[in-house]
């Protein structure tokens, strides 16, 4: 693995082993173990010599429901708990050209399907910053390991908020891109029409490089697009919503702080409201659930996957395979969107839904003719209490405050600022925002389509008043081999 970047790691084991001993913590990850980087092309330089123009040569996670050679494929579920991947999806096999090494596959939420991982049968996964609290989900993994410092990027998913919303409770940056930016090869189907592989990272500026490097045509990907130059220029408008939000009060506290910054960073503030938004969720759910319904019907017990031990016949294959290893909630799921397709309901649910899709979108393009972002709260609370621990708070943990644990309908209510933006297609950044009670909140930007570069911008500038915190406690790989000042980066109050 090159040298010639801040994770500076002369062998590979041995970060390896750094990984797995601090990761022992909080269960971000499933797999912890390089990805093969055989048949990749030497980088070559103008002259076309082999030569030395990486330009990520760095330590990267990937959420487990994106293939990588070599490595397991599990979704986080029992159903493809043995599979190892045959290929790497297109994203990750371009950050590899560009010199990244995988370096293992990150926990997640059954399919990708919750808010906290703790839908899932495979791992354990805790907030860095209190260990009796929800990493957020889907992609709480990938977050956990960018926040506990275990690695400075890491891939994950984002259907309906699944990178921006455990992004901002483990307090890092996570950038959900133009639907279609970055192919969708590779990445196990959920709901087709609203999911992108995103990035989550401890920098700006290595989440945007690694956004540039994975973007672009894929010939494996017919929804892929080009992603032209967007010829607004810089940012000088920033849309605010105003209205009933429904915001726990440090996060409300939070929202106008923000707000308060920006405005003394010399953006201009516009009131926002958005009529559409109490549709979003209805309109979400039933176009995911709809799609995950015919994207998960593969996953029968014939040709891969979980089979039962025993099965008088091919129906009962297919009936005990799928009862036996899909949790709880994908089975919620696939049975509303069997539902919602059914003959006779198509029209009344799943038609009525794509409707209130395209008045969202249509709202938004209008609000952009006035705004060039806007700001908005990724989740309505922070990280709440696990499911297996609420009430129970750990003495080493008892500092910081929580609310209390979110039933599965309470979750799904909540993710409307973050749906939001999948079913527009357009692109969101949450970015850390500070700390309150202890506990870190992160608000997003979202702007129109192919408009990343303006979200970057706006978060560099934040980043400037409003520094990125790591969890007490925790070390970079830098950091415990004396190649980076102890608490780099801000590490923590």
């Amino acid at each position: 693995m090159t040298t010639r970047n801040r994770f500076n790691i002369p062998t590979l084991e041995e970060y390896l082993e750094f990984v797995r001993g601090a990761d022992r913590k909080t269960g971000a990850f499933l797999e912890i173990r390089a990805a093969p980087q055989a048949d990749l092309p030497v980088a070559a330089d103008e002259s076309g010599t082999a030569g030395d123009p990486l330009p990520l040569p760095l330590p990267v996670a990937v959420k487990d429901n994106i293939a990588v050679r070599g490595l397991h494929l599990t979704c986080g579920s029992r159903m493809l708990e043995g599979l190892i991947s045959p290929y790497t999806a297109t994203a990750v096999e371009r950050l590899q050209r560009a010199g990244a090494t995988v370096v293992g596959k990150t926990n997640l939420d059954e399919f990708g399907m919750g808010s906290s991982t703790e839908n899932t049968p495979l791992g354990r996964t805790v907030n860095p910053w209190n260990h009796d609290l929800v990493a957020g989900g889907s992609s709480g993994g990938s977050a956990v390991a960018v926040a506990q410092q275990l690695v400075p990027v890491a891939l994950g998913s984002d259907t309906g908020g699944s990178v921006r919303q455990p992004a901002a409770f483990c307090g890092v940056y996570g950038l959900k891109p133009t639907y279609g930016t970055v192919s969708r090869y590779g990445l196990v189907a959920y709901a087709s029409s609203l999911e992108v592989i995103g990035v989550l990272g401890a920098d700006i500026a290595t989440v945007a490089q690694t956004y540039r490097v994975m973007r672009g045509l894929d010939e494996h990907d017919h929804s892929s697009v080009d992603h032209p130059a967007d010829s607004r220029g810089a940012v000088r408008t920033i849309g605010v919503l105003r209205g009933e939000l429904g915001l726990d009060p440090a996060v409300a506290r939070n929202y106008a702080e923000t707000e308060r910054v920006l405005k003394g960073l010399g953006y201009r503030i516009k009131p926002v409201t958005l009529t559409t938004l109490e549709y979003v969720v209805p309109a979400y759910y039933t176009i995911a659930s709809a799609e995950a319904s015919a994207n998960l019907a593969r996953y029968n017990g014939v040709r891969y996957g979980y089979r039962p031990v025993y099965a008088e016949n091919p129906e009962e294959l297919v009936r005990k395979a799928r009862s036996e290893a899909f949790g709880r909630e994908v089975k919620t799921r696939i049975l509303l969107g069997t539902y919602v397709l059914r003959s006779g309901f198509q029209d009344q649910y799943y038609t009525r839904a794509q409707k209130i899709r395209t008045l969202i979108r249509r709202e938004l393009e209008e609000v952009y003719r006035e705004v060039d972002v806007l700001l908005m709260p990724v989740f309505p609370v922070q990280a709440f209490p696990r499911a297996d621990a609420a009430g129970e708070p750990s003495a080493a943990h008892a500092s910081s405050t929580a609310g209390t644990a979110l039933d599965a309908f309470q979750q799904k209510v909540a993710d409307r600022f973050t749906s939001t933006a999948n079913l527009a297609a357009v692109p969101a950044l949450t970015v850390p925002s500070g700390l309150e009670n202890g506990l870190p909140v992160g608000m997003q930007l979202m702007g129109p389509a192919f408009s990343e570069e303006r979200l970057f911008s706006v978060a560099s500038a934040l980043a400037g008043e409003i520094p990125l915190r790591f969890p007490p406690g925790t070390r970079s790989w830098p950091e415990t081999q004396g190649l980076a000042p102890q608490g780099e980066g801000a590490g923590g109050p």
